[in-house]
């Protein structure tokens, strides 16, 4: 296949658990570069799709393609593609037992049988660059939950992604520390970073992405460029979603 601009593509991709139907039919397609903010209320699959991107839930038909390549024919090696496509959760997943800069520098060292010299360079570029390098040193119970996730991040974006893919990274955090991670995220994309950002925060949405995406029922119901989609919705669905929020 031809290279193209499309850097991500899935195409009728369906997951269900049992009965139940959490993804029908999503096809979507990811430039270099872009930012796709996915929205919608809880439970209609937002996640699940990112995790289906990642590979860490089986799809039951459609494809997804990385580059050019078949993700979901079972030839992919995960351990490989994961490399290419960074993502950060809610959680952090940090390990306890290690300081900030441990944490980042496992994947790079491990994973990737990077030079210990080049990883630790880069790694506090990348601390500093997100205001933690003086935190390096510190365990993740020494840190607030800003703190841990802009350390989550830059673990991810230690292993040198193709793609960053963003999973309610703020619902966990207190209000006054959604900023700070926020604000990473918003220089990354600045940085021509690819990224799917799943997110409730409207507000942040409408600042950084190049388009938004409505899903509801495990549907993509409604997607468009930001002011126009959150300005003049053309579904009544995302109308009623829109409605909870209020807009300047």
């Amino acid at each position: 296949m031809e290279k193209t601009d499309a850097l991500l593509e899935i195409r009728h991709l369906k997951k269900d658990y049992g009965s139940a139907d959490v993804l029908r039919d999503v096809s979507l397609t990811v430039s270099r570069g872009e930012v796709v903010v996915v929205i919608g209320p809880s439970g209609c699959g937002k996640s699940t799709l990112l995790r289906c991107i990642n590979g860490l839930e089986p799809i039951q038909s459609g494809e997804i393609l990385l580059d050019g390549q078949v993700l979901t024919d079972g030839t992919a090696k995960w351990s490989q593609v994961r490399q290419k496509i960074g993502m950060v959760f809610q959680s952090y997943e940090l390990f306890p037992h290690m300081t900030v800069m441990e944490n980042v520098l496992l994947g790079p060292l491990k994973v990737q049988g990077r030079k210990r010299e080049e990883a630790e360079k880069m790694a506090e570029t990348l601390l500093e660059r997100v205001g933690l390098l003086e935190k390096k040193s510190s365990f993740p119970r020494q840190l607030s939950g800003g703190q841990k996730q802009r350390a989550a991040i830059v673990r991810a974006l230690m292993m040198q992604p193709e793609i960053m893919l963003f999973d309610e990274v703020t619902a966990a955090l207190d209000p006054e520390m959604v900023r700070e991670v926020l604000d990473v995220m918003l220089e990354l994309a600045k940085g021509g970073m690819t990224m799917v950002i799943v997110t409730h925060e409207m507000q942040f949405a409408r600042a950084i992405a190049d388009r938004v995406i409505f899903m509801d029922g495990g549907e993509i119901v409604e997607s468009g460029e930001p002011e126009e989609f959150f300005t003049k919705p053309k579904t009544e669905r995302l109308q009623r979603f829109l409605n909870i929020f209020t807009f300047e």
